[in-house]
């Protein structure tokens, strides 16, 4: 069957039109899918690039032992527009649930350390999240008795502090959650000594809470402020010997430029012709000693370190009649 040239632009014309008609159909009923939010830190959904960034590493698992089964755990809670995210033992993030092309989504917190009171563990600190102005961010969370356990609530008490309630069957005896029972038998008999210092009043309240400091940081419940005695150490014996260093080379410039400074002054051309070598030999010492001293860039010339000496003296005392940083109190 043979079509004209006029029959074939028409089918053409009708067949893109059909198309058309067919791609605005379509395209009316299609639905938009959302990207997948991150979970945690480790979404394998994303991309390295665009996975949350933790600051510091999470703090070992310490604390009750039938609590260790939360880790590896995460609970979610969806609240307003955003999505919060808490995976005890490890880190606490947010994501904005929305649309919007800069979506925030952060780290609120990651596991540091216990809260501690009366023999008791408070709340979970959550710390070193997203930077949040001059402070980055963190969350504290609370363990409340509850029949499962599920993320029940967050607030933000003050600006990028968060509070966060954590309902757990997990917590609810009645010594869940005391801190004795989790120490060792090392520890709990130094808490027993300072328990007795204390009350025979050889020790006072804040000695003793320095000592409970001391057991909880040993046993891994609070992050350790003990400075690194082995470092303090290496440190000073590095400044001694820097210090000794420079002490020999001062003093090896000083014997020379005695020796230098005696020679130019006391030794005058002697005529006596028994002397007279002698004399020469000391003065080709001279001039060696003074090549030497050039080489390493030392002025031996007396009135030239003179002058030098005093304008170190002269800066220095400009510096003492400076400001020295204290204010009037």
């Amino acid at each position: 069957m043979r079509f004209s040239k006029r029959t074939h632009c028409l089918l053409a014309q009708w067949l893109l039109g059909l198309f058309l008609l067919l791609s605005y159909g379509f395209a009316g009923k299609m639905k938009i899918v959302e990207e997948p939010n991150t979970f945690g830190l480790n979404n394998p959904f994303m991309a390295q690039a665009n996975r949350l960034q933790p600051r510091v590493s999470p703090s070992p698992v310490s604390g009750p032992h039938h609590l260790h089964q939360l880790a590896g755990k995460c609970f979610t809670l969806l609240e307003s527009t955003y999505k919060y995210e808490f995976c005890p033992f490890h880190n606490i993030t947010q994501h904005e649930q929305t649309f919007r092309w800069n979506a925030y989504s952060g780290i609120l917190g990651i596991w540091q350390e216990w809260e501690i009171e009366n023999n008791t563990f408070r709340g979970m600190w959550m710390r070193e999240g997203d930077a949040c102005g001059t402070r980055n961010r963190e969350t504290k969370v609370i363990l409340v008795c509850s029949s499962s356990s599920k993320l029940a609530q967050v607030s933000e008490p003050s600006t990028c502090v968060y509070s966060l309630t954590f309902e757990t069957p997990l917590v609810c005896h009645p010594h869940a959650l005391l801190v004795y029972p989790t120490l060792t038998e090392a520890l709990q008999k130094e808490w027993d000594e300072a328990e007795q210092a204390h009350y025979e009043e050889l020790i006072t309240d804040q000695g003793y809470n320095n000592l409970l400091r001391d057991i909880f940081e040993d046993a891994g419940l609070l992050k350790s402020h003990k400075v690194n005695l082995e470092t303090t150490k290496a440190v000073s014996s590095l400044d001694t010997q820097n210090s000794l260093q420079k002490c020999t080379e001062v003093c090896l410039f000083l014997l020379i430029f005695t020796f230098i400074f005696i020679l130019q002054h006391f030794t005058q051309p002697i005529v006596h012709n028994t002397y007279f070598k002698e004399l020469e030999k000391l003065r080709e010492n001279i001039q060696r000693l003074q090549a030497l001293l050039t080489q390493h860039n030392i002025p031996f010339d007396p009135q030239q370190i003179a002058i030098n000496h005093q304008s170190s003296e002269t800066e220095k005392d400009e510096h003492l009649r400076g400001d020295t940083g204290t204010a009037d109190l």
